[in-house]
């Protein structure tokens, strides 16, 4: 018999824009977007490799090379910056998994007036304005009639200025963070947990399977794929910490655990008499960098260890 050879037709492209042409019309904004504000914005970039002033143009300014890094590197508290900077987002990372946590508890608990009585007021602290937030933090934490002192007081504890502490500091930006952010980032987990099915379940409870066995072979395996792609991508911000909280939380007497990578690129730049760009160009391209070198590195430890990736 002889083989018969199949001729393949020319993609038709006015065929395929007729049929899809509305899915491309959706993409014209997004598409627009991400160019405008996220990939024309990295023209920027070789500020940190120039010696730029804001009276002149970036094609103006002279090349200076690594300079700016090598001054970064070679700064006195460069060491304790990475430091208090890592120490934060790894200290916020061990209660990643509370959101988790909470949504498990929501999801089974029988009381369900109680139920959203719960996530309604877990939801709303995310609305608060950070501002707002660390000036609630410091009135809480007043060493004259503070909420937290006035407490501790009728148990005859001492009054502490916790503002002034600098081995508190940590803490109060951490678990003020889980506090404000812990009800809605469960909202992701309370999602994908409504779609496992309740088949399993059922079928579990008719086995005599208790309630932590079922959450631990049925609930945790489902929505584990979720769980490590947000944990991937919070491993990609691993050396940012949001500056504007640190300002409003920083004073003199805990700068030296309160000064972070971000916090200190402000400082150089926007908050500085002589303010020096190229300078929190170059902090900001060094930290950008370790970052996607982080979020690689996890994602492809999470695949080789749970087949679980971003890409």
């Amino acid at each position: 018999m002889t083989s018969v050879k199949r001729v393949k037709k020319p993609f038709n492209w006015r065929k395929h824009f007729k049929q899809h042409g509305a899915h491309y019309l959706m993409l014209i904004l997004p598409m627009a977007i991400l160019l405008i504000f996220k990939y024309y914005p990295m023209y920027g970039i070789q500020i940190a490799f120039k010696n730029y002033r804001i009276t002149k143009s970036i094609e103006d300014a002279s090349w200076a090379g690594f300079k700016y890094f090598e001054k970064f590197f070679s700064y006195s508290r460069f060491w304790n910056i990475i430091f208090n900077t890592l120490f934060i987002n790894l200290y916020s990372l061990a209660t990643f998994p509370l959101s988790l946590v909470l949504a498990l508890l929501l999801t089974h608990l029988p009381f369900r007036r109680f139920v959203k009585a719960v996530q309604n007021a877990s939801y709303i602290p995310h609305f608060i304005s950070t501002v707002v937030l660390c000036a609630m933090v410091i009135q809480f934490t007043n060493s004259r009639n503070g909420l937290i002192n006035e407490f501790l007081g009728l148990f005859g504890v001492p009054s502490v200025n916790y503002m002034a502490k600098k081995e508190y500091f940590y803490s109060l930006y951490v678990w003020s963070g889980v506090w404000q952010q812990l009800g809605y980032s469960s909202i992701i987990y309370i999602a994908a947990l409504s779609g496992v099915s309740p088949e399993l379940h059922e079928a579990a409870i008719v086995d005599g399977a208790s309630i932590v066995k079922r959450i631990w072979h049925i609930d945790i395996p489902s929505i584990l794929p979720t769980f490590m792609i947000l944990l991937i991508m919070r491993c990609g911000t691993l050396l940012s910490v949001g500056f504007e909280k640190v300002i409003l939380l920083q004073n003199s007497l805990n700068k030296d655990v309160s000064e972070v990578i971000a916090s200190f690129s402000y400082n150089v730049s926007l908050n500085s008499g002589t303010p020096q760009f190229s300078y929190s160009a170059a902090i900001g391209l060094f930290t950008s960098l370790v970052n996607v070198i982080m979020l690689v590195s996890v994602n492809m430890l999470s695949k080789k260890l749970t087949q679980n990736s971003i890409w």
